[in-house]
C-alpha cells in the first residue's frame, strides 16, 4: 500500500491530510456494530484455509462474483437446497484468482489488498500465475499461533469489538469470554440486542419463535423482551440494533397493539399488519432504551432477500439484498415526539439512500437532541461513500452529531483495514476545511481524534460500563 493512498492527490492539501492522520492512524479501535460470531474469539481456534476466511462468508465478495454468473456455490457458499457446494479452497482461491479483475475499483478489491498486505505480509498482485503461492503463504500464517484470532484482536489495536445476537440467543459464547475475561460489562467482545426476527411478522418461522421466547400474549412477549434484553446487558450490550424494511414508528394504543400481536399469533393477521406492528415496536424498544439505557440503532431500508432464486438456494444474508429508497421525516415523527428531546434515550439512524443524507438525516440529528448519525454503511462504506457523507451531512449536522465509524462486517481480519480507509477519508476531508482556511489545524487535529476514537466510545455509552474518559 502507498503510504498516501486514499489522501488528496493535490500536494498542498495531502500535506496537512498526512499531519492529521498522524493523529488518528494509532488510536485504538472501537467496533461498535458488526457481525463477527462472537465463537471465533471464545473458542480461539486457528483460522481455516485462506478461502474460508476471506472469501466464502464475504457476500461482498461472491455478490458481485456471482453478477458475472460465477455460482456463488462454485465459491463455498453454503446451500440450502442441496445444490453441489466447492469445499475445496484451493479450487475457490484459484477461482477468485481468475475472477480478480472484476473487483477492480470496489471497496472489495481494497480491503482484500490491503489485508493480504498488512495482516499476512503477503505482497504482489493476485492472478492465476501467482493463486497458490499467495494460498500458501496466508495458510502459511494461519498455522501459526500469532494469527489465532485472539492474537490478532490485539495486534488490530481493537479496544471493543460488538457482536449482534438475537434475543433468542444463548450467548454461551459471551459468556466463555466473561468467564476468561474477554466479555461482559466493560469487556472487550460485547453482543448488541438484534430482536428483529421477533417483531417482524413477515419473516417466516415468527410463531414459533414467540413460542420459544415464552410469550403467549403481547403483555408476556414484552416482559420476555425486557428480560432478555437484561441477559444482553449482563453480557456487555450497550446497544441494540434494529434492520427494519422502513423507519416507519408507530405508537398504538396497549389493546390495539394487543390485539394485533394476538391476531398475528392466530395466524390471522390483516394488510398491513406486520409494518403497523414493527412500526410500533421501534416505539416501544424507544421507551425500553430509556429503562435500562440501551443506545438504539435503526439500519432500515433494504429490500431482503431481492433475488428470490439466491435466498431460495443459499439463504439469508449471501448478497441477495437491494437498498431501496428510505424516507425518516414523517415516518420518524411518532418516535420523536415522544423521546426526541429526552436526555435518556439516544437513536444512531443509518441509511443505504444517500439522497436522504442531506435532505432528512442532518437537519434531524441537527434538531433533535436524541438522534446521531451513524456512519455510510453496507453499500455505502466505500471512500466515495465516506467522502460523500461528510460532504452531504457537516454544514447541517456538524461533526459532532456523528457517530463514527462501524465496520459492519463479517470478515473478522478486514476490521482495521476498514477503520484506516475511514480515518484516511476523513483527514482528506479535514485538511481541505483547513487548505480553505475554514477550520484550524489544531482544531482539525482534535476532530480527526473525535471522529475516529472518542466519538463513538461517547455516543455508544463505553464511558458508562468502563468508568474511562473520553
Amino acid at each position: 500500500m502507498h503510504e498516501d493512498q486514499l489522501l488528496p492527490a493535490e500536494p498542498g492539501i495531502r500535506a496537512i491530510a498526512r499531519e492529521l492522520y498522524r493523529h488518528a492512524k494509532d488510536l485504538p479501535l472501537i467496533s461498535p456494530h458488526g457481525h463477527v460470531d462472537p465463537a471465533i474469539l471464545a473458542d480461539d481456534r486457528p483460522f481455516p484455509d485462506p478461502a474460508r476466511l476471506i472469501v466464502v462468508p464475504d457476500h461482498y465478495v461472491t455478490r458481485m462474483l456471482a453478477s458475472q454468473g460465477i455460482a456463488p456455490a462454485a465459491l463455498g457458499v453454503p446451500s440450502l437446497d442441496g445444490t453441489p457446494v466447492q469445499t475445496d479452497g484451493r479450487t475457490i482461491w484459484r477461482l477468485l484468482a481468475a475472477n480478480w479483475h472484476l473487483l477492480r475499483g470496489t471497496p472489495s478489491r481494497l480491503w482484500t489488498e490491503r489485508v493480504f498486505g498488512e495482516v499476512f505480509g503477503v505482497e504482489g498482485p493476485l492472478n492465476t500465475g501467482t493463486a497458490d503461492d499467495v494460498y500458501d503463504a496466508i495458510a502459511e500464517r494461519l498455522a501459526d499461533p500469532a494469527f489465532r484470532p485472539r492474537a490478532l484482536f490485539e495486534r488490530f489495536n481493537l479496544e471493543v469489538l460488538a457482536t449482534t445476537e438475537s434475543p433468542l440467543a444463548d450467548l454461551g459464547a459471551h459468556a466463555k469470554l466473561a468467564a476468561e475475561g474477554w466479555g461482559g460489562p466493560g469487556g472487550r467482545v460485547i453482543t448488541t440486542f438484534r430482536p428483529d426476527d421477533l417483531v417482524d411478522l413477515d419473516w417466516p418461522g415468527w410463531t414459533d419463535r414467540v413460542a420459544q421466547l415464552g410469550a403467549g400474549t403481547y403483555a408476556e412477549f414484552l416482559d420476555r423482551l425486557r428480560e432478555r434484553r437484561q441477559a444482553f446487558i449482563a453480557a456487555g450490550a450497550t446497544s441494540s440494533d434494529h434492520g427494519h424494511p422502513s423507519a416507519a414508528t408507530l405508537a398504538l394504543p396497549r389493546d390495539e397493539a394487543a390485539a394485533l400481536f394476538d391476531r398475528a399469533l392466530r395466524g390471522h393477521a390483516e394488510d398491513g399488519d406486520a409494518e403497523r406492528f414493527r412500526a410500533h415496536m421501534l416505539v416501544e424498544f424507544a421507551r425500553m432504551s430509556v429503562e435500562d439505557g440501551l443506545v438504539m440503532q435503526l439500519h432500515p431500508g433494504a429490500v431482503r432477500n431481492h433475488n428470490a432464486a439466491l435466498f431460495a438456494r443459499h439463504g439469508r444474508d449471501v448478497g441477495g439484498d437491494i437498498p431501496g429508497p428510505t424516507e425518516y421525516v414523517r415516518a420518524l415523527k411518532p418516535l420523536l415526539d415522544e423521546l426526541g428531546t429526552d436526555p435518556r434515550f439516544r437513536i444512531v439512524l443509518y441509511t443505504l439512500d444517500e439522497t436522504a443524507f442531506t435532505r432528512e438525516l442532518a437537519p434531524l440529528a441537527g434538531g433533535y437532541p436524541a438522534v446521531f448519525l451513524g456512519a455510510p454503511w453496507w453499500f455505502l462504506d466505500s471512500p466515495e461513500g465516506l467522502r460523500r457523507f461528510r460532504e452531504a451531512v457537516t454544514e447541517t449536522a456538524g461533526f459532532y452529531n456523528t457517530a463514527g465509524f462501524v465496520d459492519d462486517t463479517r470478515a473478522f481480519c478486514s476490521i482495521p483495514v476498514r477503520h484506516d480507509v475511514a480515518r484516511r477519508v476523513d483527514a482528506g476531508f479535514l485538511a481541505r476545511l483547513v487548505a480553505e482556511h475554514r477550520l484550524p489545524l489544531d482544531e482539525a487535529a482534535e476532530t480527526i481524534a473525535d471522529l475516529a476514537y472518542h466519538l463513538p466510545k461517547r455516543v455508544y455509552q463505553r464511558t458508562v460500563h468502563t468508568g474511562a474518559s473520553s
